[in-house]
């Protein structure tokens, strides 16, 4: 089962640049593993499955190495800060932050890609170092405290400054997930022990992820993103909003989580289909010229 969920994880992440990591951590908290173990699981996975991710995504052309240095190293950072500060709290006050977090991080999914979709009016500007630097510190640190978050937080940001073309939004950020994997993985070992991680669950989910790569970075052309993101956004959303209403925090009765159930579904299923619209509306539409775009660049740099 890890490893299925090891393939499909990494089958969204690598055609939408997110979600490896929310997905998984998502489901090793709903059984019941600690927080910090969970995160640790799988960025010990994701250092395989970014990596052979990372030469999918260089083989189809779509990673631009000078985002991968300038956002992944500050985002190594942030990793490591994250994974330090996720292994000093107790479990029982980490399962319900981390749930939160990736709520939080469903929410923002969901919204972003139902309402906005994707811009691209803007490729070929350059991106600054002073957006790309803070962005993976902050990634980083998401990533290592939330069991995920280098993606929801990364991608969308440099997607909506509308700079560089999605596929290789998708495959820089993909690429630049190896360093933070590592990093967390190294901050989660020295905070928790290798005896606090089961290594069969990190090899199931690895193995799984391994085989889903390439397909994914092939993927990247061919599936709509728009749709993809508002239908993994619901599915983050309905498991981690379960997992808060059971927690000590809330404790909601039956009825009460019921009716929430009830409600998420709903407008689950309507930002999906509202995003299949858009999409079969849009997806004829013709993209910008490469004059305009030189042409906008030339306006913006005078």
């Amino acid at each position: 089962m890890l490893a299925l969920v090891g393939f499909g994880a990494q089958l969204v992440d690598g055609s939408l640049g997110m979600a490896y990591g929310v997905t998984s951590t998502t489901l090793l908290l709903a059984i019941n593993t600690s927080a910090a173990s969970a995160s640790a699981t799988v960025h010990l996975a994701e250092i395989g499955t970014t990596l052979v991710s990372g030469a999918a995504h260089w083989r189809f052309g779509n990673v631009d190495w000078r985002v991968v240095r300038r956002v992944g190293v500050p985002g190594a950072l942030g990793a490591f800060l994250g994974a330090t500060f996720l292994s000093s709290i107790s479990t029982a006050a980490a399962a319900p932050i981390m749930s939160l977090i990736l709520l939080a991080l469903g929410l923002y999914l969901l919204i972003r890609f139902t309402v906005a979709g994707l811009p691209t009016g803007r490729v070929g500007l350059p991106l600054r170092k002073r957006f790309l630097g803070p962005l993976g510190l902050v990634a980083g640190f998401v990533d290592a405290t939330g069991g995920g978050g280098w993606g929801p937080v990364g991608t969308p940001a440099i997607l909506a400054s509308g700079r560089m073309e999605p596929r290789r939004v998708i495959g820089s950020i993909d690429t630049s997930e190896f360093l933070v994997a590592v990093a967390a993985s190294l901050g989660f070992l020295l905070g928790l022990g290798s005896q606090n991680i089961d290594y069969g669950w990190v090899l199931a989910l690895l193995l799984g992820g391994m085989a889903a790569a390439p397909i994914a970075a092939w993927l990247v052309r061919k599936v709509p993103p728009r749709v993809l993101g508002s239908a993994v956004g619901g599915m983050i959303i309905l498991t981690n909003g379960r997992t808060l209403l059971r927690s000590e925090w809330i404790d909601a009765p039956d009825t009460v989580r019921y009716i929430c159930y009830a409600i998420v579904t709903v407008a689950w299923a309507a930002a999906v289909v509202w995003s299949v619209r858009q999409y079969l509306a849009t997806r004829n539409e013709p993209s910008p010229a490469p004059t305009e775009r030189a042409g906008l660049a030339d306006e913006v740099s005078s």
